[in-house]
This record gives C-alpha cells, sequence and structure tokens, in this order.
C-alpha cells in the first residue's frame, strides 16, 4: 500500500488546492425589474382587445396606467445602479389570499351568468391585477423593502370589484382608486400586537376613500355603483350561494362571529323599524344581498379585524350598525343608498386597537366568560358557525331572505303610502322611478300623476309631462291622454308588459312567463286587476 502511494506520488502531478467558491453575485436591478416591466407591457397589450379597443378613452387610460408603470422601472432601475442596491423578493402563499381570492371569484362567475356586464368587465379585471401586482411591487421596492410575491393583490382587486366600478369613460379613476388601497396599506401603519402592520383593509380604504369624494362631488354616476348593489339579485338563490361561500372563509379564518353578528344585528333592527312603522326599513328585504355580501367578504378580512371573539362580536355590532344608521342617513341626504356597506368599514379598522384594549381590561377584571380566548380554537368556531346556520335557516323560513318580500309589491306602498306610514310615500316615488326608468309604461303614467297632482311629491309640471310623454312613447294609452289634460289625470291598469316588469322581485324581466301565470302572480302580489272575477 505503502509503495503504490509513492509510486502516484512520483508518477503524479502536484494537485492545486481548489479556489474557494465566489459569492453569487445579486442579481442586477433590470433583471428583478423584468417583472413589473413584462407586467407593464402586458397591460398595454389588453387595449389590443375588442373589450378596450372600441373605447377611445379607455384605450388611453390602460396606456397611461402602462406608461405610468415603465417610467417607474425606469426611474427605479437608475436610482438602484446609482445606489448599488438590490430588489429582494421573496415568496410569500397564506391562505387568507388565494382562499378569499376562490370565493370572490366565485361570485363574480355566479353573478356575472345572469349579469353580463360581469363578464364584459373580465378584460378590465386582468388589466387591474396586472396594474396591481407592477404597483405594489415597485412600491416596496422605491420603499427599499423586499416584495412578498403571493396571492396578495387578488382579493384586492376582486373584493374592490365587487361592490364599484368606474365607468369606461372614466375608467383611469380605477387605476387611482386601486393604487390608493395600496399605499394606505403601504404608508398608513401602527403598532399592534408588538408588530408594525396596516391599519385599513386595502379595498376597503380605497373604497371608502372614493365613495366619499363621489359623494361630495355628486358623481356617483361615473360608476356602476348602483347597478352592482341592484343586480346581484338577479341571480337566484342569491342569499343561499352568499351563506353557502360564507361558510367556507368562516372555517378558514374564524371571522363567524363578526359575519353573524352583523347579520343578527341587521336582522333584528329591521324586524324592530317593521313592527313599530308598518313598512320595511330596506325595501325589498331585511338585509340587502350586497350588505349581505359585505358583511361576508368586505369587513372580515382578518387582518384588520379583532381576533379575540369578544372583539369580533362588538366589530360585527359596529358594522350591522354602522350600515343600519348610514341606509337612513343617506336617504335622508338624498345620497344613494349603496354607499351604507362602504362607508363604516376604515372607522371600524381605526377601532380595532381600542376593542383590543377594552377585551384586554375586561379579561384582566376577570369580567369575560370562557367564551373569550387570545385565539379561538377551531371547536368554538365550529359551535359559532352551528349558531350562525341554525340562525340563518331561521331568516329563510322567515322568508327573509330568496322568499318573496312584501316590499317587493307596489300595491303595499301605495295602500302604506295612503295611510300616511313613514317613507312609505317616498319609497313608492323611488319604484314608480325604477320601474319607469325601466320601460313599464304604467309606471312612467303613476310617476306623472304624482308629479301633477302633487299628493305623493312636490307638484313639477315639468317632470309630469316628461313622464307623460314617456309613457305615450311606450304606447301607455293613458300617458297619451295625460299629456292633453290640464287636470284630473287618468290612471289605468298595468298590461302584461308592464307586469313583465313590475313583478320580477329585483330578478331577471319575467320575458319568457305564459300570461295566465303572469296574471296569478299579479294577483299573488296585490294587483286586483289581475285577478278577473275573483277579486270583488
Amino acid at each position: 500500500m505503502a509503495a503504490a502511494r509513492k509510486r502516484r506520488a512520483r508518477g503524479g502531478r502536484a494537485t492545486a488546492p481548489a479556489a474557494p467558491p465566489r459569492p453569487a453575485s445579486p442579481p442586477s436591478p433590470l433583471r428583478r425589474l423584468a417583472i413589473p416591466i413584462s407586467l407593464g407591457l402586458a397591460l398595454a397589450l389588453i387595449s389590443a382587445t375588442d373589450r378596450v379597443s372600441d373605447q377611445l378613452v379607455l384605450t388611453r387610460s390602460v396606456w397611461a396606467a402602462a406608461g405610468a408603470l415603465l417610467a417607474w422601472c425606469l426611474v427605479l432601475a437608475l436610482q438602484a445602479r446609482r445606489d448599488g442596491r438590490t430588489l429582494s423578493l421573496h415568496v410569500v402563499l397564506r391562505p387568507q389570499h388565494y382562499v378569499q381570492a376562490m370565493l370572490h371569484i366565485s361570485v363574480l362567475t355566479y353573478w356575472g351568468y345572469h349579469w353580463r356586464p360581469v363578464y364584459d368587465h373580465a378584460w378590465l379585471l386582468v388589466a387591474q391585477l396586472l396594474f396591481a401586482y407592477a404597483f405594489d411591487m415597485l412600491l416596496a421596492w422605491s420603499r427599499r423593502e423586499s416584495y412578498g410575491l403571493g396571492f396578495g393583490p387578488f382579493p384586492i382587486i376582486f373584493s374592490t370589484n365587487l361592490f364599484l366600478w368606474f365607468r369606461d369613460d372614466w375608467f383611469y379613476l380605477q387605476f387611482l382608486m386601486l393604487a390608493a388601497g395600496f399605499m394606505g396599506k403601504a404608508f398608513v401603519r401602527w403598532e399592534r400586537d408588538g408588530r408594525r402592520t396596516h391599519i385599513f383593509n386595502p379595498s376597503a380604504f380605497s373604497l371608502g376613500l372614493f365613495s366619499v369624494v363621489l359623494i361630495a362631488t355628486g358623481t356617483t354616476s361615473l360608476t356602476w355603483g348602483q347597478e352592482i348593489a341592484s343586480t346581484l339579485t338577479l341571480a337566484p338563490r342569491i342569499y343561499l350561494f352568499l351563506f353557502a361561500i360564507g361558510l367556507v372563509a368562516m372555517y378558514a379564518f374564524s371571522i363567524t362571529l363578526v359575519a353573524g353578528t352583523a347579520a343578527i344585528v341587521l336582522f333584528g333592527a329591521s324586524a324592530l323599524y317593521s313592527a313599530v312603522t308598518g313598512v320595511p326599513y330596506f325595501i325589498d328585504s331585511e338585509i340587502p344581498s350586497a350588505v349581505f355580501l359585505g358583511l361576508h367578504l368586505l369587513v372580515t378580512d382578518p387582518s384588520t379585524s379583532p381576533r379575540t371573539p369578544v372583539g369580533k362580536a362588538v366589530f360585527g355590532l359596529g358594522y350591522g350598525l354602522g350600515v343600519f344608521l348610514l341606509y337612513a342617513v343617506l336617504g335622508f341626504l338624498g345620497v344613494p343608498t349603496f354607499y351604507d356597506k362602504l362607508l363604516g368599514v376604515p372607522l371600524l379598522n381605526l377601532s380595532v386597537r381600542w376593542i383590543d384594549r377594552m377585551v384586554a381590561r375586561l379579561r384582566e377584571g376577570e369580567r369575560l366568560p370562557l367564551v373569550d380566548a387570545p385565539l379561538a380554537p377551531a371547536q368554538t368556531n365550529l359551535a359559532f358557525m352551528t349558531g350562525w346556520i341554525l340562525f340563518f335557516g331561521a331568516m329563510t323560513l322567515a322568508g327573509a331572505t330568496d322568499g318573496r318580500h312584501r316590499g317587493d309589491t307596489l300595491p303595499f306602498w301605495e295602500m302604506t303610502c295612503g295611510e300616511g306610514r313613514a317613507q312609505a310615500c317616498e319609497r313608492l316615488l323611488q319604484i314608480q322611478t325604477n320601474y319607469c326608468g325601466d320601460n313599464a309604461g304604467w309606471a312612467c303614467n303613476e310617476l306623472g300623476r304624482y308629479y301633477a297632482e302633487g299628493v305623493v311629491v312636490t307638484p313639477d309640471p315639468d317632470r309630469a309631462r316628461a313622464a307623460f310623454a314617456q309613457a305615450c312613447e311606450l304606447r301607455f294609452q293613458a300617458g297619451c291622454l295625460n299629456l292633453l289634460r290640464p287636470d284630473d289625470w287618468l290612471s289605468s291598469d298595468p298590461r302584461p308588459i308592464d307586469y313583465r316588469l313590475l313583478l320580477r322581485e329585483a330578478g331577471p324581466n319575467l320575458v319568457d312567463m305564459p300570461e295566465p301565470a303572469l296574471l296569478t302572480r299579479a294577483c299573488a302580489h296585490g294587483w286586483r286587476s289581475a285577478c278577473g272575477d275573483s277579486t270583488p
């Protein structure tokens, strides 16, 4: 063995010691910036789709957003090269992001199947996602932070678009609204539980901020907000659907007490109002469908809500009361009431530390029952979910979800208006205005009578003539005759074509319903003229 080693030593060459491995050079700024650059270019390419290219302002909005992102990339590249700084990136996959994103997509898919504008909006959703990822990434690097790549922008974009988006001619404001949400998340922060975190739910922050601006400037018409809030009910069994996907969020994130308490407060307050006044608080439901969506997928962000059971219950109580009061205040001010579910969430986010301190003081004083704990265990959450399932079942049996609501019937509002019930005449005027906007000739003629007679509303001859003219254009004979009459204006029974609009119960128009079934439905809704000889 020794000889063999000597021979190998004499015949072989001396081997130089291996050089130590060179440290890996950090990726150049341009290499990292390839990601937002690609996103910006992809955003620009969306302008070539038919959905965007057919609208000049919309095309320019997309180009402007893409151009701003690419210019930001250039500035950041120059700064990073000058400072010798690396742009770091790490992967972050959080269930609260991708699970919520899947729930949002399911709502958009189901709702869009029954209301086509949602599907027409799909390319604009993609554009917003591209913009959001690039903006969020560049914002983090501009603040010298590492960017956490994951599904974070998805729930922000989808949650925002479930409640508000701008019309094509003003769509550049949509990009500004998203930018406000991400900047609020990055800059508006506080210390909570020993770490620095964002105060506001990003989508709720931008929705609340822009809602205030739209209300102050009277520019709600620039958005699809009113249509979004009112068309959810076009999807059949929408309450049951939202309840089902809400159970997923409740199980995954233990937010049952937030959503459940808010629903119980709204249902209870609405029922109490109805018992006292004899009319529903909300026109055609105990809890509007868009509010029911908000209490499941807007106010329940686990990052910006309390973590203790009592804290969650207080948070949900605040949301329920806030929506209830805002609905009345907005209606009194003549502002569209769909903002009721949006304006209160940022204020509730600001209250989280106060709620946490209150719960901590109660726990220190041993004033809380065993139901309170720093983090509710899975078994406790399942118990809360069971209670929520039972309560929703009771609401359904009472006809407060997908069942027919008495506020869906125009004869009910005519009767209560005649009785002088609280807000009944205002609701009647609002409903007739909506149905006239749907081109129901009977509703336009009745609306003209209201403005001409001045009983339901302050007399307005110009509005009366406009309503009669629209009724006449829709071939409603009484409307044509009323255009020629100075007083004693005529009323007439709805035609079958009018019933197809007046009986839709906030759902799709009854275009394909056979006329006998249509008249039976009208009779059940209180239209005596549709009952034939069955009603004296």
